[in-house]
């Protein structure tokens, strides 16, 4: 299934670009924000994209992009954006945007064990390959205590029968370690009940989210890569994320708050955007998404 961009013409309308813009795409993916930027903002523009796996900068697809305006790839989480703006020699943006789900590509086609409908390693990595010492999926759930396994299924997956699973993954690796997604889907199935498993959402899809979400540290990186993104934002600047589960967007929702409390910024709109019924028809899977906007006030 090709991958399609969630609230894409509502995020692109978000940053108001205009020709000559500098914007940062905090999360490259399939690249569709990426090229609608570069459109808008064209030669005279600058588009610099993030994105810890490699694989999803083509050739093809910088050449496009460079084709439209002065683009710049960083093969880098976006929590690096202030480090990375710093070396560019970036002195200020005029907008970013975090596209914060995971593309169809990085869940179907990586084989890095992102989705629980495949029997993949177990590595859950953004990057396309993991260097020796980097916490992968194999990593918590072989070596991460039945507690710390428990506290991350409830925190990050909201997963109501996260103790359960917790242990029976502590029982499993005993065994032998658990190397494999169908591994990990078969545990969660012997451990949870009957009903759990005739749900609209698949019984893996919690602790998917939440061993990924942990793997990555997520949260943080929002938290890091969001506030940098608001310090080099110029005057009139705008920021927006789209979120797509509730965990993501209470963090993101909390930290616009703090962000407008210090009286730099304004929310451009009170309630979070999210997609219309025709979007849905089209693409179910946007059903959770939510877009925030935020826009940096003139310095009085």
């Amino acid at each position: 299934m090709p991958h399609i961009s969630v609230l894409f013409t509502e995020s692109i309308d978000a940053l108001a670009l205009r020709p000559g813009m500098t914007i940062v795409d905090g999360t490259f993916g399939a690249g569709g924000h990426s090229k609608a930027i570069a459109a808008a903002i064209e030669k005279e523009g600058r588009l610099i994209s993030f994105d810890a796996d490699a694989g999803v900068f083509s050739a093809e697809r910088v050449q496009e992009l460079e084709c439209l305006t002065q683009f710049t790839k960083v093969v880098s989480n976006f929590r690096n954006a202030s480090e990375v703006l710093k070396h560019l020699e970036v002195g200020a943006i005029d907008g970013a945007l975090f596209d914060l789900g995971l593309s169809s590509t990085q869940l179907e086609e990586s084989g890095r064990g992102f989705s629980f409908l495949r029997d993949e390693p177990l590595a859950m990595t953004f990057q396309e390959e993991a260097v020796e010492g980097d916490v992968t999926a194999q990593t918590v759930v072989n070596e991460w205590s039945a507690e710390t396994l428990e506290t991350i299924l409830k925190g990050f997956g909201e997963e109501r029968f996260a103790r359960a699973i917790a242990r029976g993954i502590v029982e499993a690796r005993t065994v032998s370690p658990i190397t494999r997604t169908g591994e990990l889907v078969e545990i969660i199935r012997a451990h949870t009940p009957g009903w759990y498993h005739r749900g609209r959402t698949h019984l893996a899809t919690r602790t998917f989210q939440a061993i990924r979400m942990a793997v990555n540290d997520e949260l943080g990186s929002i938290e890091v890569g969001v506030r940098a993104a608001g310090e080099f934002l110029r005057p009139g600047g705008r920021l927006a994320v789209i979120s797509f589960h509730s965990i993501e967007d209470r963090t993101v929702k909390q930290l616009f708050l703090e962000m407008v409390a210090t009286g730099e910024f304004v929310k451009v709109t009170k309630k979070p955007i999210v997609p219309s019924e025709a979007e849905l028809k089209v693409n179910p899977r946007s059903r959770s998404a939510k877009l925030r906007i935020i826009e940096k006030l003139s310095v009085v």
